[in-house]
């Protein structure tokens, strides 16, 4: 059994940091971040493929309005929470966050 050291997408990171800011609010995004914790460990065993993961992430996101709705209620919460948003990342979702934060931060 081979582990894969590849990291997950930026609609499943954009998910899971939705989920991270949102548990205090409602338990049930603790759970939903917990099962996509879960599906991700199966992927990087090689027990799920990858393919089935995205599916699953793909419905999920599709509920709560989409990629670029979810980073924007996501970056929101911390703007509100903290009057800033913060992140270092370079990666694609990184960067959409940043988009949107500069967005956010505009009209205010």
């Amino acid at each position: 059994m081979e582990k894969t050291t590849e990291k997950p997408s930026p609609e499943a990171k954009a998910l899971s940091l939705f989920f991270m800011a949102y548990k205090t609010k409602n338990p049930i995004y603790k759970e939903k971040s917990k099962r996509i914790n879960r599906l991700w460990d199966l992927v990087k065993k090689g027990e799920l493929n990858k393919e089935d993961y995205m599916k699953e992430i793909e419905t999920m996101i599709d509920t709560y309005g989409g990629y670029n709705v979810v980073i924007e209620k996501t970056v929101q919460y911390y703007i509100d929470k903290s009057g800033e948003w913060k992140s270092n990342g370079n990666d694609q979702y990184s960067q959409d966050a940043n988009r949107i934060a500069d967005e956010i931060l505009k009209k205010k």
